[in-house]
């Protein structure tokens, strides 16, 4: 498996301890940016993310940003994305579940190391159910092709 994983100034401690977790794991990350805590764009790098994942360079996703809203924001504005913010494991889990998010992000002004660690395990470890849930999938993707 292959995740892409991006950030802005804020979040450049938090996405190197979410790689090193996730390397630990056996997954392979593609550090997408930045690297420096100097201010920068959020969207440049939620899009990033999000193109790697929609272009299947990467399987999905993580975007971390300091509440997390704003890059979800961009990475879902890339065409078959779904981005989920996600403080807590539930949501995260859940959204895996129901929703196929591909793209997961969190905020390092938000959560702290550890629940970025369970949130992110929680979010890899669901598997998409299908079934009833696919019917609103696909309205979903009926709205970004209009």
């Amino acid at each position: 498996m292959k995740i892409a994983i991006g950030n802005d100034h804020a979040a450049v401690d938090m996405k190197l301890g979410v790689k090193a977790h996730l390397e630990s794991r056996g997954i392979e990350v593609i550090d997408m940016g930045t690297h420096t805590s100097d201010s920068c764009d959020y969207p440049v790098y939620g899009e990033k993310v999000g193109r790697a994942v929609a272009s299947g360079e990467a399987d999905l996703g993580i975007a971390i940003c300091g509440t997390g809203v704003g890059i979800a924001m961009a990475a879902g504005k890339v065409k078959g994305i779904r981005a989920c913010v996600c403080s807590e494991p539930c949501t995260a889990r859940l959204s895996r579940m129901h929703n196929d998010s591909n793209v997961l992000a969190f905020g390092a002004r938000i959560i702290g190391m550890e629940m970025a660690k369970m949130i992110t395990d929680a979010w890899l470890d669901a598997e998409y159910e299908g079934g009833r849930h696919q019917r609103r999938i696909d309205q979903l993707m009926e709205i970004e092709n209009r």
